[in-house]
């Protein structure tokens, strides 16, 4: 059997690695000069500058990467998360009884949340990260799961301020406004990630996994052709909001107002949840919020080697346009500068991409959207059509660095064509 794919990014590189460890023959296109698609590492000023995802908790515990054998080093900080507050910071940690120990008088609330979701993890990632036309692995955890994720973020019985903002910072990755049903889902699911496998970063750089499953395609037999535009139809599906990323070069750390969000890899900036809600509501009605949700990363307390520097995001509408050169750049710094006093001092130089210079480097981010889609749960079939799959993250389960989509996409193709070399 013979697979022709267009492009190399982790889930297309997934896909071929599945495919050609069954013994089919494949060639796989990309028009860039190097693998890696939005999960490219760039350097920049002697530092190791990811040029899309940045800290992974999905691809840590993909069962994608796990059968394919990928060998990346996965790198944690001492804390998983960090979430600053301007009358202090949540954070968290690689377990839950640290975590809900302090959220003080909401410790008993999130432990009841999270518990049955931590406990089994693998149960419901299998749950998660399958298509959603499949009967689920664990039937009975996947209602478990879906009574507690239907829910708002917004409608979880936290009180306090620091618990509903560490779990609306998690809910915000669905790129919807807390008070949306369903985002609960996210917050739940990515919170139980950080406490049992971590959110940590590939060491090296986010193309570290691309480049380890192009040695699994070469291993295997694949041919990977680089600086190879092929012409193809992608699928039209509706956009949603998009992100303007913002490097920051740094030549100290951020002087953080609490410590110990120095010592996190990630960092969600956004305030209270009331706050978050905002700013997510303002995106989807196409306006730029003052204060933006924005994502960091400091891959460097994992990853020395990196070098200092923060890698930040923020959500923005589709396709934004600013209104006038470094619009959003400053919204970003002042929402650090809130909670690090004293951040400009330490930057040394700012490297930005708005949506339109995002779909430049890479078309499938239309707009800026790094989700694929308007809706993170409404996602295209694997099958297109007779012999045409999607490997993308606009196929289920969706954007993340895992591998899924292309997973799936091989195993409908094996499905039709070599059902022998099916994996169950």
């Amino acid at each position: 059997m013979e697979a022709v794919i267009i492009g190399a990014g982790v889930n297309a590189l997934t896909a071929a690695a599945r495919l050609a460890k069954a013994g089919w023959r494949v060639d796989v296109f990309e028009r860039a000069d190097r693998v890696g698609g939005a999960a490219r590492t760039d350097v920049i000023d002697g530092r190791l500058i990811d040029r899309g995802a940045a800290c992974h908790p999905f691809g840590a515990a993909s069962p994608a990467f796990a059968q394919l054998g990928l060998d990346v080093e996965w790198l944690r900080a001492p804390i998983e998360m960090a979430h600053p507050l301007d009358d202090g910071a949540a954070f968290l940690h690689r377990s839950l009884a640290q975590t809900a120990a302090e959220l003080g008088p909401d410790a008993r609330v999130w432990r009841g949340i999270h518990a049955p979701v931590v406990h089994h993890i693998d149960a419901h990632l299998a749950n998660a990260l399958a298509p959603p036309n499949r009967w689920p692995a664990h039937p009975l955890r996947l209602a478990q799961f879906g009574a507690r994720g239907a829910w708002p973020a917004a409608a979880v019985p936290l009180r306090t301020e620091r618990a509903r903002a560490l779990f609306a910072g998690s809910a915000a990755h669905a790129i919807l406004p807390p008070t949306r049903a369903g985002t609960a889902a996210f917050g739940v699911l990515f919170g139980a990630l950080g406490m049992t496998r971590g959110w940590p970063v590939a060491k090296g750089g986010s193309e570290a996994v691309a480049r380890g499953l192009a040695e699994l395609v070469e291993k295997h037999g694949g041919r990977i052709h680089c600086n190879r535009d092929v012409p193809h139809n992608a699928p039209k599906r509706r956009r949603g909001p998009g992100v303007h990323k913002v490097d920051f070069l740094l030549n100290e750390p951020v002087p953080w107002r609490d410590p110990r969000v120095g010592q996190a890899a990630t960092v969600h900036l956004g305030g209270t949840l009331r706050e978050i809600d905002h700013a997510e509501r303002a995106i989807r009605r196409g306006r730029l919020p003052e204060r933006p949700f924005v994502m960091a990363a400091q891959q460097f307390v994992a990853d020395p080697q990196r070098g200092l520097s923060l890698w930040t995001y923020a959500h923005v509408p589709a396709g934004y346009r600013e209104r006038y050169p470094g619009e959003v750049r400053e919204l970003i710094t002042r929402q650090v500068e809130r909670f690090a006093p004293g951040f400009r001092d330490v930057v040394e130089r700012v490297v930005e991409a708005s949506p339109a210079d995002l779909e430049r480097w890479d078309p499938c981010l239309v707009g800026g959207d790094i989700a694929n889609g308007a809706h993170p749960l409404i996602r295209l079939p694997h099958r297109l059509g007779a012999g045409e799959y999607l490997a993308s993250s606009a196929a289920a389960p969706g954007a993340g660095v895992h591998g899924m989509p292309g997973w799936w996409a091989a195993e409908a193709a094996l499905r039709d064509f070599d059902p022998g070399a099916l994996s169950g």
